[in-house]
C-alpha cells in the first residue's frame, strides 16, 4: 500500500523537478504521479526507462516496472505463417509517412474493449515528439489503405514500442517484423516491450529484472541517435500500387 509519504515523493509539482530513483518505485512499478507531457520530459522519462501509463482524465501515471520487457530485434520468433504473412509481399511498408494516422489508429478501441488509454493529450504530445524527430511510426498500407502499424520513441540506439494496430490479418506482425529486421540493421540493442504478455512471449519478448533492463537500455540509449523522419535503409516491399497517392 503507497502510503501519504510515498505519494508525496512521487508527485511532480515542479516542472523542472527530476523523476525519483526508479528503485524507489511501488510493486507496481509507479514512480512518479502528475508532472506533464512536455518534451522535455518525455524525453527524461525515456532516456531514464520510464514511461507514461494512465488513463483519460486521470493524473499521468509514470512506470519503470520490474520485471521488464524487452525484444532483441536480432532475436524475433518468426513462426512458418508469420514469415508467410511477411513474405507474401501484397502490401507496401514505410516508416514515419503516416505517424499521426497510425498512433489514432491505435488510440482507437480494440476488439471486445471499450475506451483506450491514448487521450487527446498523449496524442498530441507524442506527435509533437515525432515533428522534432523523436517518435517513429511503420505503416502497412494495401491498395493505398492504411492496414496496419506501429510506433515508438527512441532514445539512441534503443527503441520503446508504445502501441500497435491491425486492420487486416497479421498486419502489426508484419511492421513489427520489418521494425526489427530495420533496428538490428541500425544496430539497436532492444526493443522495450515495457510489460510482458503471452502474445509479446510468443514472438521472442523475453523479461528482464529492471535492473539488468536499465543496464542494457542506458548503454544503448548513450549511443548515437538517429534523428527522424526515418526512412528504411534496407529492401522492403514498396509497390506503388499499395502505397497511398
Amino acid at each position: 500500500m503507497t502510503d501519504a509519504a510515498d505519494l508525496k515523493r512521487m508527485f511532480l509539482d515542479d516542472p523542472d523537478q527530476p523523476f525519483p530513483a526508479v528503485e524507489l518505485a511501488d510493486p507496481a512499478g509507479l514512480v512518479a504521479l502528475g508532472g506533464d507531457l512536455s518534451v522535455p520530459r518525455l524525453l527524461d522519462a525515456y532516456a531514464a526507462g520510464i514511461f507514461p501509463w494512465y488513463n483519460p482524465g486521470e493524473i499521468i501515471q509514470w512506470y519503470c516496472p520490474d520485471p521488464r520487457s524487452i525484444l532483441v530485434p536480432t532475436e524475433l520468433r518468426v513462426t512458418k505463417s508469420y514469415r508467410r504473412s511477411v513474405s507474401t509481399a501484397d502490401y507496401a511498408v514505410t516508416m514515419d509517412r503516416a505517424f499521426a494516422e497510425v498512433i489514432s489508429n491505435c488510440a482507437g478501441p480494440r476488439a471486445n474493449e471499450t475506451g483506450t488509454w491514448i487521450g487527446s493529450d498523449m496524442l498530441s504530445a507524442y506527435q509533437e515528439l515525432h515533428h522534432l524527430g523523436h517518435a517513429h511510426s511503420v505503416e502497412i498500407w494495401r491498395d493505398g489503405d492504411l492496414v496496419g502499424g506501429l510506433y515508438g520513441v527512441a532514445s539512441g540506439r534503443s527503441f520503446a514500442g508504445e502501441s500497435m494496430f491491425s486492420h487486416a490479418r497479421d498486419t502489426s506482425k508484419v511492421a513489427l517484423y520489418w521494425l526489427c529486421a530495420q533496428l538490428a540493421a541500425w544496430d539497436f540493442a532492444l526493443i522495450d516491450c515495457q510489460v510482458t504478455s503471452s502474445h509479446l512471449t510468443s514472438l521472442g519478448a523475453i523479461d528482464l529484472l529492471r535492473e539488468d533492463y536499465l543496464h542494457l537500455h542506458t548503454q544503448a540509449a548513450a549511443r548515437p541517435a538517429l534523428p527522424g523522419p526515418w526512412q528504411f535503409a534496407i529492401p522492403v516491399p514498396n509497390s506503388a500500387n499499395h502505397l497511398p497517392a
